[in-house]
C-alpha cells in the first residue's frame, strides 16, 4: 500500500478506512521502503512507550525507512537515543521546560503575540500562519536559545525544507542540512566566545564544564530544540484556528467564556494535531503488536492521528467537541519519549488563541485573499509527517 495515496489531504479518510480493516499494516514508507504501520489508539499508546521498539538506527535492518538522513553532527538527538542516554540528556535540558519555568514565559510569549498583532493592523487580510502561527514560536524558541533575531528567517526556510521538501528542488533539503550544520557550529563558537542568559549557553557550560555532552550530543541538542520547538507549535496554532474558523457554534462558545481555551488546546491536539505520525521505531526483538508479529528491525509507524480518531477511546472522533474530555490524546506522544518541549507548546498555543479572539471578534476564513490558491481550496504541506497548512487565508476587523 502506498502511504501518499490521500495521506496529505485527507488523512482521516484514509487512517478510518486503515483502522477499521486492521490494526496493523504492511505499508510502503515515505521513501518508498517498507514499514509496519500502526492505527488504534491502545496499541499505539502501549507501543510508544514499550522499549523494545527502539529509536536508535543501529537497530534497523537494511533496506527499512529510517527517516531524515542527518550529519553526525545533528543526528545525536533524543529523537534517535534509547536510555541511557536519552535520559541523560533529557534530564539536563528538561529544566527548561518545568511548569515554573514556563510559567515565567507566559508574559513575554504574550507580548510576542501582541506585538505581532499589532502590525497586522485593525483591519484587512492575512495570511495567518506566515503573519501569526509561524513568526510567534520561532521567536519564542529563538529567545530561549539565544539566537540572533537575523537568523531566524533563515532556519524557518531551512525547516520547511526538511519537513516539506520541494519536488522541484531535490537538493533544497541537503542545502538546508549544510547550511544548519554551519549555522549551528558558528552559533556555539560565539556563544562559548560570548555566553548570555540563555539556554544554549547554559548547555555550552554543561558540557565544557561537566563534560556530560558530546560536542555532536550538544549540536544535535540544540537543533532539536530549535527544530521541534518551532515546527510543532506552528502546526497546532494554524490547526487551532482552522478548526475553530470552521465550526462557528464551537468558536462562538470559546469566545463566551476563554477561561475554556486550555482544555479546548487538548481538544485540537486531539482533532487535528501537528504530527501524522510520531517517530519511526525499530524492534529490538520479534514484537506482537495488534495481533501481528513485527520482526525485529522492521521500521514501525505509530499514527497519532489514526489513534487520536479511534472511536474506541474517543467517542464521535471525528466531531470536533471543545466540551469533550481529550485527555489522553496522543498528539504529543507519549511514555519516556513524550514531546520534552509539551508545556511550552501548550503555553504558546493557548496564549495565542487569546489573543487573537481578544483582538478580532470577527475573524473569519478568506478564501478569496490571492495566496496562489487557484481553486480557492486550503492546501496542507507535502508532508506525511507533520500535518499543517501552506497558508490560513483570513480576514479580520472588516
Amino acid at each position: 500500500m502506498d502511504l501518499a495515496d490521500g495521506l496529505i489531504d485527507h488523512p482521516y479518510d484514509v487512517y478510518r478506512r486503515l483502522r477499521d480493516t486492521a490494526p496493523v499494516h504492511r505499508i510502503a514508507g515515505p521513501d518508498g521502503s517498507p514499514a509496519w504501520l500502526v492505527t488504534r489508539y491502545d496499541d499505539v499508546r502501549e507501543a510508544l512507550a514499550d522499549p523494545r521498539l527502539s529509536l536508535d538506527k543501529r537497530h534497523a535492518t537494511p533496506g527499512s525507512y529510517r527517516g531524515l538522513a542527518l550529519p553526525p553532527a545533528l543526528d545525536a538527538n533524543l529523537l534517535n537515543m534509547d536510555p541511557p542516554d536519552h535520559t541523560r540528556i533529557r534530564r539536563l535540558v528538561g529544566r527548561a521546560f518545568t511548569p515554573s519555568r514556563i510559567a515565567q514565559l507566559r508574559a513575554p510569549i504574550r507580548q510576542t503575540a501582541d506585538r505581532l498583532l499589532d502590525a497586522l493592523g485593525p483591519h484587512g487580510t492575512t495570511d495567518l500562519i506566515a503573519s501569526y502561527a509561524a513568526p510567534l514560536p520561532i521567536t519564542v524558541i529563538c529567545d530561549l536559545l539565544g539566537v540572533p533575531d537575523e537568523h531566524r528567517r533563515d532556519f524557518r526556510e531551512w525547516t520547511d525544507a526538511l519537513v516539506a521538501p520541494d519536488p522541484a528542488r531535490p537538493q533544497a533539503a541537503k542545502e538546508a542540512v549544510v547550511a544548519m550544520l554551519g549555522f549551528f557550529t558558528r552559533l556555539l563558537a560565539d556563544k562559548r566566545e560570548e555566553p548570555a542568559d540563555d539556554l544554549l549557553s547554559d548547555l555550552i557550560a554543561v558540557r565544557d564544564e561537566g563534560d556530560r555532552l558530546s560536542e555532536d550530543e550538544l549540536m544535535s541538542l540544540a537543533f532539536l530544540i530549535l527544530f521541534a520547538g518551532y515546527e510543532n507549535t506552528v502546526q497546532l496554532i494554524g490547526n487551532a484556528v482552522l478548526a475553530l474558523l470552521s465550526h462557528p457554534a464551537q468558536l462562538a462558545a470559546l469566545r463566551e467564556d476563554l477561561s475554556q481555551v486550555p482544555a479546548a488546546v487538548e481538544e485540537f491536539a486531539r482533532y487535528d494535531g501537528p504530527a501524522l505520525l510520531a517517530i519511526r521505531r525499530f524492534p529490538t526483538e520479534d514484537v506482537t503488536i495488534g495481533g501481528v508479529t513485527v520482526p525485529a528491525g522492521d521500521t514501525v509507524l505509530l499514527s497519532l492521528s489514526a489513534a487520536n480518531r479511534d472511536p474506541a477511546r474517543f467517542p464521535d472522533p471525528d466531531h470536533l467537541d471543545l466540551a469533550r474530555d481529550a485527555s489522553g490524546h496522543l498528539a504529543l506522544g507519549h511514555g519516556i519519549h513524550y514531546c520534552l518541549g509539551a508545556p511550552l507548546a501548550r503555553a504558546e498555543t493557548e496564549i495565542a488563541l487569546v489573543a487573537l479572539l481578544e483582538r478580532f471578534p470577527d475573524l473569519d476564513l478568506d478564501l478569496d485573499l490571492d495566496l496562489g490558491l487557484a481553486d480557492k481550496a486550503l492546501r496542507w504541506r507535502r508532508s506525511l509527517r507533520a500535518r499543517g497548512l501552506l497558508a490560513l487565508p483570513v480576514t479580520y476587523g472588516v
